[in-house]
């Protein structure tokens, strides 16, 4: 089948929504589909898969929910979008964050093919929703089909808008993680303790309470390193930076973008994994890929992160903002060796259920299950005109 993976944000910045909708169209091409990748891009085009539909260049970055989202504001994305759809003639149109303007309500408004759009995004309230829901509605009512990646997102967005779904989660790389060739950061793999923390510096991210733990896992652990991965700016780390410098800290590494062939290896070299978010996570893929890779987890005790993390089981969970209590638990951790053996392989035995290609098989067999839905739509609508033209020429004879 011909498919459309529309995300709203700037492709191939870095996030979870990209990440997803890579290996979706990883998954899908391995089976023989004809994918296109729909979106805005601050990339130029020839740098780009051959497969990316470029619709926009002109891409900005917004404030939301915690967090800086890119998108594209460009008002040539309407007439584009128009045009893309009816030369592609796609059979299935997947928006991601559906709702997320403009480029997904856009596609889904020429779209006439069969529309399904994925929720990634929880939030603690449903205010926004409840205020946009008659603007929305329509938006909605395109949909064929809703996929939720997590219970969480399913209940925040079926108290408003109801209708046919399937709660299919994030997936994971899981050879990318798990292969025990993977070897670790040289520089780092010298017997001390190594806390990794992988993600942007927004604030919903948490990373300043883990720093502020920092101080007190290393009055038990002098020699603790820790190593700070993602896609941030210098600016954004800046005020990080001076915190560790008045407080005189040592040993933090602010490594910054790795590659997708890097990070597996510097998820090998840590000895515990910590995800300090404060909320607004819907699924915890960096906890799915530090249990690919057998690490231990300290982890906020927050909604989206308790889909995936069994407290003491793979890791442990602590509360949200709790500085003290992500350095007592990664004190614990890094005291006993038994323990974070045993997680290790209870969050590879876990990972393993999340690998992308049983995802993507749930998410085919729901496309076809849509497919033959619209189909039999298609035909009952067709049937009474059919029956009628017969009955009037068995009249005329």
């Amino acid at each position: 089948m011909k498919i459309a993976l529309v995300t709203p944000y700037d492709y191939p910045f870095p996030g979870g929504v990209t990440e997803h909708i890579l290996q979706l169209d990883r998954e899908f091409r391995r089976r023989g589909h004809d994918t296109r990748i729909v979106a805005a891009s601050s990339n130029d085009a020839d740098t780009l898969e051959d497969n990316v539909i470029k619709v926009s260049g002109a891409v900005s970055s917004f404030p939301f929910s915690g967090s800086n989202v890119r998108v594209t504001i460009s008002p040539q994305v309407f007439q584009r979008v128009k045009k893309i759809l009816a030369r592609e003639k796609f059979d299935i149109v997947h928006a991601h964050e559906p709702a997320a303007p403009p480029l997904c309500p856009i596609v889904l408004h020429h779209s006439r093919a069969v529309n399904i759009g994925t929720f990634h995004a929880y939030r603690e309230t449903n205010t926004a929703y409840q205020l946009t829901r008659p603007l929305l509605a329509p938006l909605y009512n395109k949909l064929d089909g809703r996929i939720f990646v997590s219970q969480a997102v399913r209940d925040f967005t079926l108290a408003q808008f109801p209708g046919e779904y399937r709660v299919i989660p994030n997936g994971i790389d899981l050879q990318r993680f798990a292969a025990p060739g993977i070897q670790p950061i040289e520089r780092f793999d010298d017997g001390r303790p190594n806390i990794l923390y992988v993600g942007r510096l927004d604030k919903r991210k948490g990373f300043e309470f883990l720093l502020r733990a920092f101080p007190e896992i290393k009055k038990t652990f002098p020699t603790a390193r820790l190593l700070v991965v993602g896609a941030f700016t210098g600016q954004e780390k800046k005020s990080f930076v001076q915190y560790a410098r008045r407080h005189k800290l040592t040993s933090i590494h602010f490594v910054g973008y790795v590659s997708r062939q890097e990070l597996p290896r510097y998820y090998r070299t840590a000895t515990i994994f910590c995800a300090p978010s404060t909320g607004f996570e819907s699924f915890g893929i960096v906890l799915l890929e530090a249990m690919a890779a057998g690490v231990p987890i300290v982890a906020s005790d927050i909604t989206g992160y308790r889909q995936v993390l069994s407290p003491e089981t793979q890791g442990k969970l602590v509360p949200p903002g709790d500085a003290d209590a992500i350095a007592r638990a990664c004190i614990t951790l890094l005291q006993d060796a038994r323990v974070r053996e045993q997680m290790g392989r209870a969050g590879q035995s876990t990972a393993a259920h999340y690998d992308w290609s049983q995802i993507a098989d749930a998410v085919l067999a729901y496309y076809d299950e849509l497919l033959v839905t619209r189909k039999s739509q298609v035909t009952r609508a067709a049937y009474p005109r059919w029956n009628w033209q017969r009955f009037s020429w068995s009249i005329g004879e």
